[in-house]
């Protein structure tokens, strides 16, 4: 059950994310945080649900939230009120692989916890 929730949630993330970067300039949600934490968070809890959804698939899932950030940078070059820039896909990528690696702590960690009746 939680791998579905986690599959679902992660593939309406990555539409939300599309959503948000492919769209004029004027459509994109603002919030306070500084625009490399929200790029950053963004596909950190992408990868994250993904990686908890197909656990014996991180390593594909970690190319393809990787490729998904490049694709989006390249795709905002098609727009005229976006740019897509080299440090934002680093920023995006370093995202994916904390994410990634999150879920990889979290699948080492949570087994154990309800084992022990912690969870």
């Amino acid at each position: 059950m939680m791998s579905r929730a986690s599959r679902l949630l992660g593939w309406l993330i990555l539409a939300a994310i599309t959503a948000a970067t492919i769209a004029p300039i004027g459509y994109r949600p603002v919030s306070a945080m500084p625009v490399s934490i929200e790029r950053f968070s963004a596909f950190a809890a992408l990868a994250f649900l993904l990686c908890l959804g197909y656990p014996r698939h991180r390593w594909q899932v970690l190319l393809l939230t990787a490729a998904a950030a490049g694709a989006l940078e390249a795709l905002q070059l098609l727009e005229p009120t976006r740019h897509g820039r080299v440090a934002d896909f680093l920023v995006k990528v370093v995202g994916c692989g904390c994410g990634a690696a999150a879920s990889l702590a979290a699948g080492l960690v949570w087994p154990r916890l309800v084992a022990r009746g912690e969870a």
